[in-house]
């Protein structure tokens, strides 16, 4: 049994088969997810898990270069956006309109979809490297 880190398998598995600049996305419980691009939910019922526990807890386990939000997330959900940016310690952070973050998710390995029921509640992160 994993004593360590993410516990699901399936985020397990596709954050260590990542590399540099591949992107995974953590989606609130209303982002479209297309067809094409792998499925992890993890949505229980509305707030559960919610996106900052799954953000915090991928953090803590991969390697993060950059990340896309949508900037309707500054002015429309500003609670989850300051706690993001606090998570996010300083790793740098794109803003693009919610249609194009959307469309970005077409290059995702994988959606998490969580159960966060609040607007504009999803991000794009980019793999980095663990050496210099």
């Amino acid at each position: 049994m994993k004593k360590n880190g993410i516990l699901n398998s399936d985020i397990a598995a596709v954050i260590a088969r990542m590399g540099h600049t591949d992107i995974i996305v953590i989606g609130d419980c209303g982002l479209p997810i297309p067809d094409s691009v792998k499925r992890i939910d993890l949505a229980v019922k509305q707030g559960l898990p919610s996106y900052l526990d799954t953000l915090e807890a991928v953090l803590a386990d991969m390697e993060v270069e950059t990340a896309i939000i949508a900037s309707e997330m500054a002015e429309q959900n500003a609670p989850v956006y300051d706690r993001t940016r606090q998570l996010l310690n300083g790793i740098p952070v794109n803003a693009v309109t919610h249609e194009k973050l959307k469309e970005l998710t077409l290059r995702a390995k994988a959606v998490i979809r969580t159960g966060e029921a609040t607007p504009y509640a999803n991000i794009i992160l980019q793999s980095g490297v663990i050496f210099k």
